[in-house]
């Protein structure tokens, strides 16, 4: 998409310093928005200001230290946003996340209300203090919630995680409905394993396992931040307008590819 498509708007994506977040940031610059990216940790941030300002196109590039659990930061931080600009933020992308790998059976409650609070309380805290600003103002905006093929087939080791975006996955749905009509759009996307983020290093540390959910992936490869970033930058874009509560997969095929006949090559 060309830079004037987001001239003069703002975006801001959550967990932004790293990983896929990072990719939409630097997507968004160099479509020539304003971009503000939101984490806990401030070095991150910082490092990640610098690399979104090589991308830009004319836009400003800006960060606040935020922790999404923080429902009164959260609306503070919204509105710092809209005070800079001008005008309240166009897009909002929620990709803030935790994660880890455990049985349930080892979950310890400390860890399940962690992750759902971070992922699901985390995405409402965001999208009212960010939508309600949209429609108060009259902005044609776009909410963006990052979610997980789990969301509905579930997942061995994910229950906190699955949980939570499967509530993501409905609040946009619920969202979509009962704000399309005042001119915000809400829609997901579902990413498989994606090379270069910090999660999948760590998950896939091993080569057994990477090789093992690289053969799973009916493309034969990992996804790459970019390419989920350009999905990002379509859906909140003119030519997606019509496009709402909807939930783009893009894993290579990996959440079909569970059938009984795995020895099946076609």
């Amino acid at each position: 998409m060309a830079a004037s498509g987001f001239s003069g708007k703002t975006a801001v994506i959550t967990g932004g310093a790293t990983g896929i977040g990072l990719a939409i940031a630097r997507a968004f610059a160099a479509a020539g928005a304003n971009v503000v990216i939101a984490s806990r940790k401030k070095e991150n941030l910082e490092k990640a200001e610098e690399l979104i300002r090589a991308s830009a196109a004319g836009g400003e590039v800006a960060h606040w230290v935020l922790d999404v659990r923080d429902a009164e930061a959260v609306d503070r931080v919204a509105q710092e946003v809209a005070d800079r600009f001008g005008r309240p933020a166009e897009v909002l992308v929620n990709n803030a996340a935790g994660n880890f790998v455990v049985p349930a059976a080892r979950l310890s409650p400390n860890g399940w209300r962690t992750v759902v609070d971070i992922v699901l309380n985390g995405t409402f805290y965001c999208s009212h203090a960010f939508g309600t600003r949209m429609m108060e103002a009259g902005v044609t905006g776009h909410i963006l919630n990052i979610v997980a093929t789990y969301a509905w087939t579930g997942g061995p080791g994910t229950a906190h995680s699955a949980a939570a975006k499967a509530g993501v996955l409905s609040l946009t749905q619920t969202l979509a409905v009962e704000w399309g009509v005042r001119g915000v759009r809400v829609n997901a996307i579902a990413p498989g394993p994606i090379e270069d983020t910090g999660g999948a290093e760590k998950l896939f540390a091993e080569p057994r396992v990477a090789e093992a959910v690289r053969q799973s992936v009916p493309l034969g490869r990992f996804g790459r931040p970019e390419e989920i970033a350009a999905i990002a930058l379509w859906l909140s874009g003119e030519q997606a307008a019509y496009v709402n509560g909807a939930c783009i997969v893009a894993d290579g095929g990996a959440w079909l590819n569970k059938g009984f006949l795995p020895f099946f090559d076609g």
